[in-house]
C-alpha cells in the first residue's frame, strides 16, 4: 500500500529548504519589513520633489534678494515699490486705484 504525505503534493523547488529561506526572505524585505522596498521608492519620490521644490525656493529666493538689492540702493524704486504694494502717496497728491474685473471680483469676494 501506497502512503501519501502531504509534503508529496508540494513541489519539489518548494521543498527545498534555501529556496524557501530565500522566498520568505524576500517577502519580508518586499512588504512585512518597517524599511520595506514600497516604502523606499515612495520616500524616493518625495524626497525628488523636495528636491526639485528647494531649487524652486532658492530661485526665488535669489530674485528676492535682487529686488531688496534694487530698493536700498535706488531711491525711485523704493517709492515706486511703496505706492504700488502698500498704496501710500504723498501729502498733496490724490491716490485712483483702477481696478482690473477680475480684481474687482476678488476685492469683493474679501468683503463678503
Amino acid at each position: 500500500m501506497v502512503k501519501f504525505r502531504f509534503t508529496d503534493k508540494i513541489p519539489a523547488l518548494f521543498r527545498n529548504k534555501y529556496i524557501l529561506t530565500i522566498l520568505l526572505f524576500l517577502i519580508w524585505i518586499v512588504l512585512l519589513d518597517s524599511n520595506n522596498l514600497v516604502a523606499r521608492f515612495r520616500e524616493m519620490r518625495e524626497l525628488n520633489k523636495l528636491k526639485n521644490d528647494r531649487e524652486y525656493y532658492i530661485i526665488k529666493i535669489r530674485e528676492e534678494i535682487r529686488k531688496l538689492q534694487e530698493l536700498k540702493t535706488d531711491n525711485r524704486n523704493l517709492e515706486k515699490f511703496a505706492r504700488e504694494q502698500y498704496r501710500m502717496k504723498k501729502p498733496d497728491e490724490d491716490l485712483y486705484i483702477v481696478l482690473t474685473p477680475k480684481e474687482d471680483r476678488r476685492i469683493s469676494r474679501r468683503k463678503n
